[in-house]
């Protein structure tokens, strides 16, 4: 079971690698083509940018239930399919509702595969190895998306729209080819999950029971806050920063978008070993601390316009610590996610969390740009100081509300068996009893000397 899981598991990764790296054709280049390229002005422009978003927040909250009912392969399988159509629609389009109706597509189709990805890589691992799972997930995400965005310069001509064409059908076929590597897998009969298909009754009261999660609802704020003042405010509070503030050229933040994603590609493996074996919510608020140094220097680098080379360094550490921050939550977020949910709705988790930072990301980069853009940077960088303050304090929070075996798996996983013909109760090594693991998912966390800090 296993090697067959670990199969299961791979392919499902090199599906997601390759449609990353599809999609990192595309990305750099969406508002440049139809704003120029197709000639449909700046305003189309960003409402396709918008619809992206827009679609992907009307598909989400029905996402969840579908993954549970169905199962997530087909879904990611639809997903994959739509995500293609949208593609390969936008190389194809020459009018605004056509360019505007694929976009449609590909914002529903994306959102639809990252919750039923999510919840297949939940299928095929453990508590123990969800962390590496994910982490590997998002540097595959990461690096996919950074050499596809490389090779897709090298190959786009804004003076011949059928470079474009070309970037958008490649990115189709990848898309086509992660649908075909996740039909292809073989999920486990018995999943890590039990019970995963609920029944109709059960599916009915999903959204209240999951409202009724404190757990979850506080770490989807603590979501709302990481997204927003991270990946919200990247191409455009920070960027218009940069650029307005710190006046370096777009070229120099091109280099500073490089660092951060070096920064991932580098540190992911070797942040993983530092961190899986540590209290998820210690690690989530130590990222609040590293966010809160590079917003910092961000604000510090629109003060030394004597020093341009200074301003420039601060910057780019900017998006340097960035990216540290990211390699250390990959592999403690979704894994948490996932830790929370009941057997039967994983996949309803996994939606909500990604409906979370959907929003983050629509609110995110338009408090951002007009903030700098009125010229309030100063208290812009207050606000995201403000945040990740938050973070460190909401993690810490989010850390007493969690059971042992939520924050530090591995704590957990390796207690010692107590010796044939003891009692039923499992003894610590710290020679307390523990209730059986029913009861200790229900009990309220709290310190145990056989977790790691």
């Amino acid at each position: 079971m296993t090697t067959a899981m670990g199969a299961a598991l791979r392919r499902i990764q090199l599906g997601n690698a390759l449609s990353a790296f599809g999609n990192g054709f595309t990305v750099p280049y969406l508002y440049v083509y139809v704003a120029k390229v197709r000639d449909l002005g700046a305003s189309t422009a960003g409402v396709v940018l918008a619809m992206l978003a827009v679609a992907a927040l009307a598909v989400l909250p029905l996402t969840g239930r579908a993954i549970d009912r169905r199962g997530p392969l087909p879904v990611a399988v639809v997903g994959a399919v739509t995500a293609a159509v949208g593609s390969l629609g936008l190389g194809l389009s020459t009018t605004e509702p056509l360019v505007i109706a694929s976009a449609i597509a590909l914002g529903a189709g994306i959102a639809v595969i990252q919750p039923a990805l999510a919840t297949m890589i939940v299928w095929c691992s453990t508590t123990v190895t969800r962390s590496r799972a994910f982490a590997t997930q998002f540097f595959l995400n990461n690096l996919g998306l950074g050499i596809g965005g490389l090779i897709g310069g090298l190959l786009v001509d804004e003076s011949a729209p059928g470079s474009f064409v070309r970037l958008f059908a490649i990115e189709a076929v990848m898309f086509l080819v992660l649908g075909a590597a996740v039909a292809t897998v073989r999920l486990p009969r018995s999943p890590r999950v039990a019970d995963p298909v609920p029944s109709e009754a059960r599916a009915k009261g999903a959204w209240r029971a999951l409202f009724a999660d404190h757990r979850m609802m506080w770490l989807c704020l603590l979501g709302f806050v990481l997204f927003f003042a991270c990946y919200g405010q990247f191409e455009s509070g920070l960027a218009a920063y940069a650029t307005e503030v710190t006046r370096i050229s777009p070229s120099t933040l091109g280099i500073a978008l490089a660092a951060n994603t070096a920064a991932i590609v580098a540190a992911q493996f070797v942040v993983l070993k530092l961190v899986e074996r540590r209290r998820r919510s210690r690690v989530m608020a130590v990222v609040g601390l590293i966010w809160t140094v590079a917003w910092l220097a961000a604000g510090l680098s629109g003060l030394v316009h004597g020093a341009h080379a200074v301003a420039t360094t601060l910057l780019i550490s900017t998006y340097a610590l960035f990216g540290i921050g990211e390699s250390m939550l990959s592999p403690t977020v979704a894994p948490l996610v996932a830790d929370l949910a009941p057997a039967s709705m994983v996949g309803q988790y996994n939606s909500v969390f990604a409906l979370v930072k959907q929003l983050a990301l629509a609110v995110g980069p338009a408090v951002g740009a007009l903030m700098v853009g009125h010229g309030m940077s100063a208290p812009y960088i207050g606000m995201l100081v403000l945040c990740t303050v938050g973070i460190t304090v909401l993690a810490l929070r989010l850390g007493r509300l969690l059971t042992p075996a939520q924050d530090n798996p591995h704590a957990r996983a390796f207690i010692p068996e107590a010796p044939a013909g003891t009692d039923t109760e499992t003894v610590t090594p710290a020679g307390t009893a523990t209730a059986d693991a029913a009861a200790d998912a229900e009990a309220p966390r709290r310190e145990s000397v056989t977790a790691v800090a």
